[in-house]
């Protein structure tokens, strides 16, 4: 039982294992002096089908090499030693789960073979006279490339040299005629992983040429790559590897030679499309983001997808094509429909000319039948009954908090001209595009419960109710136009605007009603009718509405009122004109600008007119340049704010990286006073990485660390980036990180919290964020400003009863409608100073949020736009690019038939296979048609 008896017999045995060990290692080592040991090791666990191979690839290459120079061993010979080095490589790198056995087995060979190699024929450079040494040479060239995959030096890139020769050879052998052995090159032979390492080793090659000095615009000094490429890249895309192909492409600087191949045809166009457009966000450099779209958009051409190529030319901004694409599809009526509804959404000012059915596509085009399906979808959701605000303060809920029942009963109550002034924003917002509510279309007793400037907001409201629905919300503006009062006159000025919003009209009533006022003496006429042109024709590039805000824009003759309507002017042209580059009303506003008295440029609202020049080049990135050395030449701390306010506008929704660092490096200076172009910094990292996934994630991470270690201008403005970043999508993240700043000591932190809180949960009824809201209006209960921007929030929420949206982003987080985003930008930019703005006579500017404004609806229509209710799938979107097979395109789906609501990060696919859409996405008013292959299941009695 002793444990030293127990001891010694298990050390006695390690021991004799130990010795066997030995003596096994010594038999191995005398069998094979030269042999790689980590093979000679495994050599016992070997199987005898393995010894076999080895044993014969070992023979293969002894008479390949011809060790002991025998005459008997010809040409010939080695040939046959070598075609069965190549069968045995080949058949074992088709796939690739393990290393394949071969490649282990020639591993100690591979020095022997490239010292052979360059025996071969003297000299690289000479040519061989006999022909079949040349085949031996360019053969074992090709062995040699396959080898060097797994054991060159990375850095030498020798794979790709012994192939290289081993082409020429190739092409020497087709020029001596023989042809059979020339056709002997062929890289698929060689398996998939080859092919990828190959491609990966061109890449560097072509880049270590250009940094030697060659030119990449010329094809000469990467002529034997690219003759590499041209094999690669069509062998990639009929292999399911488009993704490869184009990033190949995109390395060597040639993506224009995908538009030549044949093998991209009906199968797999869709799969390569899509990740060109998603590629196209990773391009910093602006003519290589136009080429990849370019690509894409020729590749839909060719595919007779015109839908999809009229949404790629919108993303690039190309307008021009839009008259060709409409007349290359003139055989297929329904798609003509369908890309001029898209068209409208984008609040596009196409006049479509010369087709049989011009005025139903210009009708599609002017968006005129948007109110009348809107409010289809509302009967069938039955939201039809207005609500008051009231129903969406729930004061009578708020009042069980535990904060009201401490409150002193004597306190101050909010003055009621703010409390009214608000209702009338959430009575606006609420019922927008309904046509009726409780507070304006009944009487007029509610115009009268305010003053002034509140006066102007409710008869502008109307504009906002009836929204869409010009002809009838006409008949009850007019009686307003002819009121004593000016600030209801201006308020109906206003209304007629925000009515026709994206909305065109034969009988154009907006530019007839208000040109009178423009160039009329009253102050605040000219200001309201400023923005409800604004309003009305954002987008549009109208020149007639441009020469007739131009002039207030020039006006010289200074004063404080003066230039009020000069901003509110130059935002109007900035927002008409939105990402056209109009060098007339660029050069205008810069010329104004340099103009401008410091006292003028010192004005709560000159920042707009930076935001009109702005959004001018809104997307459109470097075309911006010029603008911007113009604007730093300006003696005025203004003009570090306007060419940030510029520069971030022009490279909105891009992604682009090294934007987003130069606006961090703005920030990162601590300055308490004077700071409010790092205000227009911080809001430009959101605006920058909008739309793009990865760079929205990483921009939410830099505001954390802005509101760690930056000072107030800065912190002040995160909350307004993080709403811009998030229109109408209530993440839970954002949400819980806003609720936290609205409770913020600093008052200007917590109304920007509040309104962002406001912004991101726009027309999604979303609880939380409601209940949240009614707990900021008890917590701030005595605090009038808080509770304005608590009420113009609780407005957003509830937009159109939660079947409206803000987001502009659309057609599958596509495209960004400019016009949209400039009305957002608007309000942002507005609560940059609040006091001055929301908070004091220009709350109107609250307005230019209904260029954003649109129905989050899917509704199937026949071929003559009649309902056709269809049977789909909504659910969360799933990125898809570069996937293998077809993958599923949405998660955690519900079945609906439609209309349905459509949130933001959610999309929708036909749930039946009865009918086939008529576009590719399913967002808005969507026509479908019968699939003529469909076949309904019998059911059995």
């Amino acid at each position: 039982m002793a444990p030293k008896d127990t001891d010694k017999p298990v050390e006695l045995m390690a021991e004799t294992e130990q010795n066997k060990g030995d003596s096994k290692d010594k038999k191995k080592s005398k069998k094979s002096n030269d042999a790689d040991p980590a093979i000679v090791d495994t050599e016992n666990a070997m199987s005898e089908e393995d010894r076999e191979l080895k044993e014969r690839l070992e023979t293969c290459v002894s008479t390949l090499i011809n060790e002991g120079n025998e005459a008997s061993v010809t040409v010939p010979i080695r040939l046959k030693a070598l075609d069965v080095i190549v069968t045995e490589l080949r058949s074992a790198t088709s796939s690739m789960t393990s290393v394949p056995k071969p490649l282990k087995f020639l591993r100690p060979k591979f020095e022997v073979l490239k010292e052979h190699y360059g025996s071969i024929g003297g000299d690289e450079g000479t040519d061989l006279g006999d022909k079949e040494l040349l085949f031996l040479r360019a053969r074992l060239g090709d062995v040699l490339a396959v080898l060097a995959m797994t054991l060159g030096k990375h850095d030498e890139r020798e794979s790709l040299k012994f192939k290289l020769k081993g082409t020429r050879d190739y092409e020497t052998l087709a020029k001596l005629g023989d042809n059979a052995a020339a056709a002997d090159n062929n890289l698929g032979s060689w398996g998939h992983e080859f092919v990828r390492s190959l491609a990966g080793e061109i890449g560097q090659e072509y880049n270590a040429r250009v940094i030697a000095g060659a030119d990449p615009e010329e094809d000469e000094p990467f002529q034997d790559l690219l003759g590499m490429v041209d094999v690669i890249v069509p062998f990639n895309v009929s292999h399911n590897a488009e993704a490869e192909a184009i990033d190949l492409l995109i390395e060597v600087q040639r993506l224009k030679k995908i538009l030549e191949l044949d093998s991209i045809d009906q199968n797999n166009y869709r799969r390569v499309c899509l990740y060109l457009i998603k590629t196209a966000d990773f391009m910093s450099d602006p003519d290589d983001y136009e080429e990849v779209l370019e690509s894409a958009y020729e590749i839909f051409r060719k595919q007779k997808q015109y839908y999809d190529a009229l949404r790629v030319a919108i993303r690039m901004g190309n307008e021009e094509v839009i008259p060709d694409l409409l007349a290359e599809c003139s055989e297929d009526k329904l798609m003509k429909k369908q890309m001029c509804l898209l068209l409208g959404r984008q609040r596009i000012n196409h006049e479509v000319e010369g087709d049989d059915d011009e005025e139903e596509l210009n009708e599609l085009i002017g968006n005129e039948k948007l109110s009348e399906e809107f409010l289809k979808v509302a009967q069938d959701l039955d939201v039809m009954d207005p609500k008051t605000p009231e129903d969406i303060y729930k004061s009578h809920l708020a009042e069980t908090g535990g904060f009201s029942r401490r409150r002193d009963a004597s306190g101050a109550q909010v003055d009621s001209a703010r409390a009214n002034l608000a209702s009338t924003y959430v009575n606006a917002f609420v019922n927008a595009g309904f046509g009726q509510d409780k507070l304006m279309t009944p009487d007029n007793d509610w115009l009268y419960k305010n003053k002034d400037h509140g006066m102007m907001a409710a008869s502008a409201s109307l504009g906002l109710i009836q929204l869409w629905n010009v002809e009838e919300g006409l008949a009850q503006i007019d009686k307003f136009l002819y009121s004593s009062e000016d600030y209801v006159k201006a308020g109906a000025a206003l209304a007629v605007g925000i009515l026709s919003s994206g909305v065109r009209n034969d009988a154009d009533p907006t530019l007839a009603l208000l040109d009178e006022h423009i160039r009329g003496d009253s102050h605040v006429m000219k200001c309201a009718s400023c923005t409800g042109l604004g309003i009305a024709y954002a987008g549009s590039a109208r020149e007639d509405v441009m020469e007739l805000l131009l002039p207030l824009v020039e006006q010289e003759n200074s004063g404080p009122t003066t230039m009020l309507e000069v901003s509110l002017a130059g935002l109007a042209l900035g927002m008409i004109y939105v990402g056209k580059c109009d060098d007339d009303v660029g050069g205008s506003i810069v010329q104004r600008l340099m103009e401008a008295t410091d006292e003028e440029l010192n004005h709560s609202h000159a920042k707009f007119f930076c935001l009109g020049l702005g959004l001018l080049f809104l997307g459109r990135m470097e075309k911006a340049e010029a603008m911007l050395e113009a604007i730093r030449t300006i003696e005025h701390k203004i003009s570090k704010f306007a060419a940030i306010v510029l520069e971030t506008c022009a490279y909105a929704g891009s992604g682009n990286v090294l934007k987003v660092q130069e606006m961090l490096h703005q920030c990162a200076e601590h300055l308490t006073e004077e700071a409010e172009h790092q205000m227009a910094a911080v809001i430009g990292i959101g605006l920058i990485t909008m739309g793009e996934d990865v760079g929205a994630e990483m921009a939410l991470r830099s505001f954390d660390h802005l509101l760690h270690y930056c000072e107030l201008p800065v912190k002040r403005a995160v909350p307004l980036a993080l709403g811009a970043l998030n229109v109408s999508n209530p993440d839970f993240s954002v949400i819980d990180q806003l609720s936290r700043l609205s409770h913020d000591p600093d008052a200007e932190i917590s109304q920007n919290a509040i309104i962002a809180m406001g912004l991101c949960s726009a027309g999604t009824n979303n609880s939380r964020v409601a209940g949240l809201l009614r707990q900021l209006s008890e917590f701030y209960n005595k605090e009038a400003g808080h509770v304005f921007c608590v009420r113009i929030a609780q407005a957003m929420l509830h937009m159109g009863k939660g079947l409206l949206t803000l987001n502009p982003i659309h057609s599958d987080r596509m495209i960004t409608s400019g016009s949209a985003l400039g009305g957002i930008l608007v309000l942002v930019y507005s609560c940059l100073d609040l006091k001055s703005t929301l908070l004091d006579k220009t709350h109107y500017l609250l307005y230019y949020l209904t260029c954003a404004i649109n129905p989050r609806m899917l509704i199937t229509v026949n071929e003559d736009l009649s309902w056709r209710p269809v049977t789909v799938r909504v659910g969360q979107a799933v990125e898809t690019v570069g996937q293998a097979g077809k993958p599923k395109t949405i998660t955690g789906f519900q079945t609906h038939t439609t209309p349905v609501l459509i949130s933001t990060k959610e999309r929708a696919e036909l749930g039946t296979e009865e009918v086939l859409s008529v576009s590719s996405v399913l967002e808005g008013i969507v026509i479908v048609r019968d699939n003529p292959d469909y076949e309904p299941i019998e059911s059995s009695s």
